[in-house]
């Protein structure tokens, strides 16, 4: 029996490493990796590729451990990877020696990892996209399809680009959701702390003292004093409430009728569910813009887009557009009877698929909804901030108006 063949990784570790350190015609000077036989195979490697070699030396041994959650790949390392490999494709270097360059170069060692992964399995014979498709977790369904198209019509390196201006802008759109959401957060969670705090070790401090005047509370004070003792006998109760409140929450969103549940919900909450509605419209008519001038089939792009919708109720509209297209059917008039997306946007898709340049179309929408967009998620923050003052000053300073009621009170007696 023979033995079995080793894998792609094990095949590579048996290849040495090494660092090197050059100067192009201009003078800068490059630094990365290369995997290579011997010093002599790096330093010819480099001089074909138009670079001086100035320092080659093998790598030494690295011993290196991970945690788990931490060291994934960011956007901003995709990005990167993406700008300059089509930067590289469009100078002419051969596509295993770009990879086995950005591999080098890239300081993420998790992305160093995947990318001399995918290196091996392009060696070994597969296409790019076969390669990109093994790591789902950091080239999702849009990177994969984008890429095959690119290599089918040999324009790799325009198609990169479109990638990469379409992974900054979605990121841009994505960070100011995030920002918007991130301050009322961490402003009512730290209220809520506060509170909590005062509840149950300086509310009772208070407590002590005011059985020491005697008399009967102001109602306020009564309420807040009333208040901390049941927060003292059943703090640990509240806490198991809410883990278990927050616990149920997540299974009940991993349930696929709850999800769907949960995003038709959301899409109905005022003012917050008009933003998420056009941060979805930004996302479909960009991701479907950007897939359709890269020259791929409109079905292939409708389900990508579907699945990368982040809205159940949404992905379920584009599946219901992508079932009637199939039936010979336009892509508006389904898009128009699910009722999900604005009026206004299916008639300029409408109109684009008329003309035959519905790839612009999309991209001209996306534009006018990223804007619109912004525009909304500003309005939700200045709508937030006073329910924020509200909160802070009726929460926290109420309670501590409360505690000092009866102190005036004694001294009006005593005055």
């Amino acid at each position: 029996m023979s033995p079995a063949p080793a894998t792609a990784q094990q095949q590579r570790a048996k290849v040495p490493v090494f660092v090197w350190e050059a100067k192009t015609k201009n003078g800068e000077i490059k630094k990365g990796e290369m995997e290579a036989a011997d010093q002599e195979a790096v330093n010819s490697r480099l001089r074909s590729m138009g670079y001086q070699p100035v320092k080659v030396k093998k790598k030494p041994l690295e011993i290196s451990f991970s945690l788990p959650g931490l060291g994934g790949v960011s956007q901003k390392d995709l990005v990167i990877f993406t700008r300059t490999f089509a930067t590289m494709i469009d100078a002419g270097l051969p596509l295993v020696q770009c990879l086995e360059l950005l591999a080098g170069q890239t300081p993420n060692p998790a992305f160093k990892k995947v990318l001399f992964e995918v290196k091996a399995k392009v060696e070994a014979g597969s296409t790019f996209a076969e390669a990109l498709k093994e790591h789902p977790k950091v080239f999702d369904q849009l990177y994969v399809h984008l890429v095959s198209a690119g290599e089918i019509g040999g324009i790799l390196d325009t198609i990169l680009n479109r990638l990469a201006a379409y992974i900054e802008k979605n990121q841009k759109l994505v960070r100011k959701v995030k920002g918007a959401l991130t301050y009322p957060v961490l402003v009512i969670g730290a209220g809520v702390l506060v509170m909590a705090v005062l509840l149950v070790k300086v509310i009772p401090t208070f407590e002590k003292m005011f059985k020491d005047f005697g008399g009967a509370l102001p109602a306020p004070t009564q309420i807040v004093v009333d208040l901390s003792k049941w927060m003292q006998a059943y703090i640990f109760h509240v806490i198991v409430g809410i883990v278990l409140f927050i616990v149920l929450f997540r299974l009940f969103l991993s349930n696929k009728n709850g999800r769907i549940l949960w995003d038709k919900f959301v899409l109905r909450v005022p003012v917050i569910g008009d933003v998420i509605r056009k941060v979805a419209v930004a996302r479909f008519t960009r991701t479907l813009g950007t897939m359709i001038s890269s020259g791929v089939p409109i079905l292939d792009a409708l389900d990508v887009v579907a699945r990368t919708a982040g809205n159940k109720t949404i992905e379920t509209a584009i599946q219901y557009t992508r079932s009637k297209i199939t039936e010979g059917k336009t892509i508006a008039a389904p898009l128009m009877e699910t009722k999900v997306f604005p009026q206004m946007v299916v008639q300029m898709i409408g109109v684009g698929e008329a003309t035959g340049a519905m790839d612009q179309m999309l991209n001209k929408i996306a534009d006018f909804y990223d804007d619109e967009a912004e525009v909304a998620i500003e309005s939700l923050t200045s709508m937030i901030e006073p329910f924020i003052m509200v909160f802070l000053g009726g929460g926290v300073g109420g309670m501590l108006i409360a505690m000092y009621l009866p102190i005036f009170s004694v001294a009006g007696a005593i005055k």
